[in-house]
């Protein structure tokens, strides 16, 4: 049993590491792309490349969850088409849809309100989102196999050749957007054809029809559930440039990429709490230490919050490499939504911290009705606020969606897994926290945020946590002795 939880621990630091560090590198395009590219270059760039993440989906439609779900079968009933079927029927169906997409390719790009003078991009997506979806069911096998070493490596030079292709082929030929997609094309290709061999391994050319209805019947479900994700994620993009223009969809989603401090921040906590919490729920004092994980989460993340909110205008306008900044200097007009997105991926970590319930209880059939909440708030806000304050109504969609899935998980997890959360500490910390946030913005808008200013809402919300016996002077204590290594 000991050794199996370590196996689980380590595959989860590969798997959550590899993942970070790829985000962490995609982030690094960020200022290279906005002191590149115009806003409304950029702009076009996010709109595509949100329009490819639900294409993802739907070219996908829950295979690789089926494929997951079933391929234990293979090694007790040695059923080699248990690889097979899903892969060469989503194959199948790939290469129909793509080649259906590019017979009405015109009216497609009219649809999706691509430029004339980009027309040739669609192509681009077809062949990124085709060979994506060839691996998706070759990487779910190195899950299953526990090669994770490999997936990682796989994925980190996947990004690491996009990466370098980006500076190459804008750097130094000179191209533009177009470089972005063709590079993905090229590290989409590498991962396809490193996974080869793996592939060939265990491909069978037969499509076991009734092992295929049974995988359709368990994955098409999926396919609504992981809309309704991704609606949380992306569907402000398409929202603003239906109701706006390209160069604004640049601006904000350039100042959104900025939120990645915080979403590191939950993205690390993710991967350690799942196994953390399934291997802790037996314990007698399981429900203490969850409710105390909590607490401290709000805390660790509203520190965080705080610093970044408060300096974030000011480390962007620092000028490097020949008075080049942060994001480009035309994109700094909507960095003020950055707290706004940081305060929401601080509820999307308290969704995450909730879930625990519904995954020790089994219950996980209510995680798309809540999904689904959250969606529905995103689509509303963002169609109601937008044409109010433009970015900031956006920004505010995200916070209200995180926020009610937040809410609504706490609630459906609490029915069959009641934990007593420290509540008479977290959400004193969530106002004062919400207080620096109107403070900032009150400030902001008149004028007055100095640097002198922002010194004096940080000690004050340091003072108004210790006030509120949100931050405890024992707590104090302890973290400085860890700190000074005094402990």
């Amino acid at each position: 049993m000991i050794e199996k939880l370590k196996e689980l621990s380590k595959d989860t630091a590969i798997y959550g590491i590899s993942t970070i560090f790829g985000r962490f590198l995609g982030f690094l395009l960020v200022p290279f792309y906005t002191n590149v590219f115009s806003t409304s270059e950029y702009g076009l760039y996010a709109y595509l490349y949100s329009v490819i993440a639900f294409l993802n989906i739907v070219y996908i439609y829950g295979m690789d969850a089926a494929y997951l779900k079933y391929s234990s079968l293979e090694q007790e009933n040695n059923n080699s088409d248990i690889f097979s079927t899903p892969f060469l029927f989503v194959a199948f169906t790939s290469v129909v849809i793509s080649f259906i997409v590019f017979s009405f390719k015109h009216q497609v790009n009219n649809w999706l309100g691509i430029p004339s003078g980009y027309s040739y991009l669609l192509i681009y997506m077809l062949a990124i989102i085709l060979l994506d979806t060839l691996a998706l069911i070759p990487f779910a096998s190195l899950r299953i196999e526990r090669k994770a070493s490999k997936f990682a490596t796989i994925k980190i030079l996947n990004i690491s050749i996009n990466l370098t292709l980006n500076l190459l082929l804008i750097l130094y030929y000179k191209m533009g957007i177009e470089a972005i997609f063709i590079s993905n094309i090229a590290a989409s290709a590498f991962s396809l054809i490193v996974l080869i061999p793996d592939i060939l391994k265990k491909l069978k050319i037969k499509v076991n029809t009734a092992r295929l209805k049974q995988m359709l019947k368990f994955g098409l479900p999926y396919l609504p559930a992981s809309i309704a994700a991704m609606i949380v994620q992306m569907i402000d993009v398409p929202i603003l440039r239906y109701l706006t223009n390209d160069s604004t969809v640049g601006i904000y989603r350039a100042n959104y990429k900025l939120g990645i401090f915080m979403l590191l921040f939950v993205s690390m906590f993710q991967y350690a709490w799942q196994p953390f919490f399934l291997n802790t729920a037996k314990d007698k004092n399981a429900k203490e230490i969850f409710s105390k994980v909590l607490t401290l989460f709000v805390l660790v993340a509203t520190l965080i919050w705080v610093v970044i909110s408060l300096f974030i205008n000011d480390l962007a306008k620092i000028e490097f490499l020949n008075g080049k900044t942060l994001i480009g200097k035309d994109y700094l007009v909507g960095i003020y939504i950055v707290p706004v997105v940081l305060f929401a991926y601080i509820f999307h970590g308290m969704y995450v911290n909730f879930n625990a319930g519904l995954y020790i209880e089994e219950k996980t059939k209510y995680f798309p009705y809540v999904t689904a909440a959250g969606a529905t708030i995103n689509i509303i806000v963002n169609f109601l606020l937008i044409p109010v304050w433009g970015i900031m109504g956006a920004a505010l969609a995200t916070l209200a969606s995180y926020l009610t899935m937040a809410i609504l998980m706490y609630f459906v997890s609490n029915k069959f897994y009641k934990v007593k959360y420290e509540f008479g500490r977290v959400i004193p910390n969530l106002i004062v926290t919400a207080f620096v946030l109107i403070a900032y913005y009150y400030l902001y808008n008149l004028g007055y945020l100095t640097i002198l200013l922002k010194f004096g809402l940080l000690v004050g919300f340091f003072f108004a946590l210790i006030l509120t016996g949100v931050l405890k002077k024992s707590e104090i204590v302890y973290a400085s002795k860890i700190i000074f290594g005094k402990r």
